[in-house]
């Protein structure tokens, strides 16, 4: 489980809020380097193609806007 200072007296809720909002900035400056992750949020319904990462980011932390695209195997 995910611990950091101050995040022991959040509730599960914020906790959750906290850690996604953690992961979207990690997978953005992910993505940034790497056009098959761009290409597989795009499938997932994520608008990130042409963004910056702090947009990118922005995007992650909400739902995906379209729905996702059919799993067309391993890119």
């Amino acid at each position: 489980m995910l611990h950091s200072i101050g995040m022991s007296d959040d509730s599960p809720s914020e906790q959750l809020s906290k850690t996604n909002n953690v992961l979207a900035e990690w997978a953005a400056r992910s993505a940034c380097e790497s056009d098959r992750l761009i290409e597989r949020f795009e499938r997932m319904g994520y608008e990130v193609r042409g963004k910056s990462e702090d947009e990118i980011a922005e995007v992650l932390k909400h739902p995906p806007t379209r729905p996702p695209e059919a799993d067309r195997g391993p890119a």
